[in-house]
């Protein structure tokens, strides 16, 4: 556990330690209490995804009173499923997620086991599924401007991987997908 409280919270060894003996301290209610900074950190966005959906839905003019068709309910299940697979991607990736490239890890477990870049894909998955849903077709166009910028960053992040992990990554490019 202490282990986990060092690599998860980014504390140094002191900290984690304090942080540990503490919480061994603590009635275990208590310690359940405790928040992982790395879950929050991936559930903050994904409950502002969530909001943002519900406002589009019940708040967006005509969105509410369409018929459920069975294309608006595949829709529906795609977005779902993309959002589950989103947060699944961002829970896997941990410490090693940030907006600018950094290659600080290279992730092969879970989502990464199979592909390279699960954040870009399952959100556009997500996002095609929204457009579906919602009926809303102009967010095709953000889809295409946002597949554009996903090609770009993916690229800006396999060259860092490589300098930093140079075979290491190519196998691990050899065994995955996109």
């Amino acid at each position: 556990m202490h282990r986990d409280i060092q690599k998860e919270a980014n504390f140094n060894g002191a900290e984690a330690s304090a942080l540990y003996f503490g919480m061994l301290a603590l009635h275990q209610d208590d310690a359940d209490r405790v928040v992982d900074f790395t879950l929050m950190r991936a559930f903050v966005p994904a409950i502002v995804i969530a909001f943002v959906v519900f406002l589009l839905y019940f708040f967006a003019p005509g969105v509410k009173e369409q018929p459920w068709t069975a294309l608006r309910s595949i829709g529906a299940i795609l977005a779902v499923m993309g959002y589950a697979l989103v947060l699944t991607a961002r829970v896997q990736l941990g410490e090693s997620f940030s907006v600018q490239p950094k290659a600080t890890g290279l992730i092969t477990h879970g989502l990464y086991s199979r592909i390279r870049n699960p954040m870009y894909v399952f959100v556009d998955f997500m996002l095609f599924g929204l457009t579906l849903a919602l009926r809303m077709y102009w967010l095709l166009a953000i889809l295409a401007v946002l597949a554009f910028l996903q090609v770009r960053q993916a690229r800006n992040e396999a060259k860092l991987l490589q300098e930093k992990f140079g075979q290491t990554y190519l196998d691990y490019r050899s065994q995955t997908w996109i």
